[in-house]
């Protein structure tokens, strides 16, 4: 499984022979001002909550794509009425096979409003199994004991966690996290691209490590193999 990483909490992943982009948010952040959306052609956009931090530019990459949009009922709707095409509503709980592999809707604890201040839906996390690769992303999200849910849906090649702490879990509980769904491997995002979530990247790190979890901070526009 590749994993292509454009800040904040947004990436593509390329699995089942599928191309799968999460939360777009890049033009807005200066340190991805060499990232070129136009030439993202994702076949799906998952969308995890309505924080403009998360999909400022999926309008932009599901038009000119043509990518399905997978997400809640509230953001779908919301899409359609910005002229997306293509989508599919779910909702915590709820899990779908598409031709890349199965999206499960985990909880997320955390709010969710859109661009416009209109509702956004329920946050979610995504479990995605494709073959015999499967990856947790929580979204946005406090730690919580439903992560405990995890390994009963899915035995986890890694996990995506925020760490940037204040609007979600830190990096201290992102370790707990790891350890409540039985993995070894963590990407972290939602870190430094704002002040209030500016971290110690070797503190983080070094955590990590002692509590013998591989922690993985990708540089944007890189491309790694998990």
């Amino acid at each position: 499984m590749r994993l292509t990483f454009y800040g904040h909490s947004c990436f593509l992943l390329e699995l089942g022979g599928k191309r799968v982009l999460v939360d777009p948010f890049i033009t807005p952040k200066p340190a991805a001002k060499d990232i070129d959306i136009s030439a993202i052609r994702p076949d799906y956009i998952l969308v995890s909550h309505g924080h403009g931090d998360h999909i400022a530019d999926c309008v932009a990459i599901a038009q000119q794509s043509g990518a399905t949009v997978v997400s809640n009922f509230e953001i779908c709707t919301w899409l359609a009425g910005q002229g997306v095409a293509n989508y599919h509503p779910m909702n915590t709980g709820g899990k779908k096979t598409f031709d890349f592999g199965t999206v499960r809707c985990t909880n997320a604890i955390h709010s969710s409003g859109l661009p416009d201040g209109s509702y956004g839906g329920n946050p979610m996390g995504f479990v995605i199994t494709s073959g015999e690769e499967s990856l947790y992303f929580s979204g946005d999200t406090a730690l919580t004991t439903d992560m405990t849910l995890v390994p009963g849906w899915a035995k986890l090649n890694f996990s995506i966690f925020p760490i940037g702490d204040n609007f979600t879990m830190g990096y201290e509980d992102a370790i707990e996290a790891a350890r409540m769904v039985q993995c070894t491997t963590v990407v972290g995002v939602h870190y430094d691209t704002f002040p209030y979530i500016v971290i110690d990247q070797q503190k983080a790190m070094d955590a990590f490590a002692a509590a013998g979890i591989r922690l993985i901070l990708p540089a944007i526009g890189e491309t790694i193999e998990l």
